[in-house]
């Protein structure tokens, strides 16, 4: 698993404070079609989907091209919680990079990250995306940029860097590559990576504890464990339910095909974030939303796919669950 289907609200919270600050309405209308609502930033424990996180930076990249860049000088170590501090307590930034790559769905990250070594230069390169097309180079330059404060931030200064190099063309924010990156560039280039030289992996960090990092990482081990498997949970609640999203099995019948009790299911997805009813509605949601951006099928002939007898129940729910109209979503 490269990423995590379920996320935090910490980029949100950015991008609302970098983006939404002059009002409410400002505010909405970068949640807009996301189905997170203002309210839901006032619980910092509160997971959502990546696709309800990529709505939001695909709303806000419309407002500032550079989100990736400016995004990325943001996300500190200490984003990641318990895993950014076990980086923190490693003996070298070779040793955090290490563990890191060894725990993506930790980080979050959309792609496959790797070190690369080619002679005295290493390249930390993000390849292997799988998202939406649309906002790769967003999230090329939101990877790498975050990946870069964190070496920043492991070491207590600045990582000297030997050069980048990024897939997509050259933009028209320049000048926001250079403040995130001060060394030579390359676009159009094979791979998306940024290079420092190789003797920086042997640099001690100045946090580093034995202790605390074998305690540390002990803990992150069985976190890693757990998200894997409640995400397993989570995809297989999806498969089956997303067969039949217009007569879905109810709670019980999902807990008897997945060969657990309805009790136990209904922990395991608490303990994910989620829900049986939240997982329906996701579901509705992304199959509406895809039917919607189409553009071919009027509103009502979407209602009767998704199994409404009336419209408006269909509208009804689709303002619950994106907070917008369909008419105005599909605008």
């Amino acid at each position: 698993m490269l990423h995590s289907h379920l996320t935090t609200l910490h980029s949100i919270a950015l991008i609302l404070q970098l983006l939404g600050r002059d009002s409410d309405d400002s505010a909405q209308s970068l949640l807009a079609g996301s189905g997170i609502r203002l309210a839901d930033l006032q619980h910092p424990d509160m997971r959502i989907t990546t696709a309800q996180e990529m709505r939001v930076c695909a709303n806000a990249r419309v407002r500032c091209q550079a989100l990736g860049l400016i995004l990325g000088r943001r996300m500190h170590v200490s984003s990641y919680g318990l895993f950014g501090y076990t980086l923190l307590s490693s003996a070298t930034l070779g040793d955090a990079l290490q563990l890191a790559l060894e725990y993506p769905a930790l980080l979050g990250t959309y792609f496959q990250l790797s070190l690369q070594r080619e002679g005295d230069t290493v390249w930390l390169q993000a390849d292997g995306y799988r998202d939406l097309p649309e906002l790769a180079t967003f999230n090329v330059e939101f990877c790498l940029t975050s990946m870069k404060l964190v070496c920043d931030d492991l070491l207590g200064q600045r990582l000297p860097l030997c050069g980048l190099r990024v897939r997509h063309a050259a933009p028209d924010y320049l000048a926001e590559y250079h403040a995130s990156f001060p060394c030579p560039q390359q676009f159009e280039a094979s791979s998306n990576a940024f290079g420092f030289p190789a003797s920086w992996l042997e640099q001690p960090l100045p946090l580093a504890d034995p202790v605390t990092h074998r305690d540390m990482r002990e803990r992150c081990l069985q976190l890693n464990r757990e998200f894997v498997q409640r995400q397993a949970l989570i995809t297989r609640c999806r498969q089956l339910l997303g067969t039949q999203l217009v007569t879905p099995p109810g709670l019980d019948e999902l807990a008897q095909r997945l060969n657990c009790s309805p009790r136990s299911l209904r922990r395991h997805l608490s303990h994910a974030g989620s829900s049986y009813q939240k997982l329906l509605d996701e579901l509705r949601f992304e199959r509406a939303r895809q039917l919607l951006e189409q553009q071919e099928l009027p509103i009502q002939q979407i209602a009767e796919i998704m199994g409404y007898s009336e419209t408006a129940s269909f509208r009804h729910a689709f303002q619950r669950w994106s907070g917008m109209s369909p008419s105005r979503f599909r605008s």
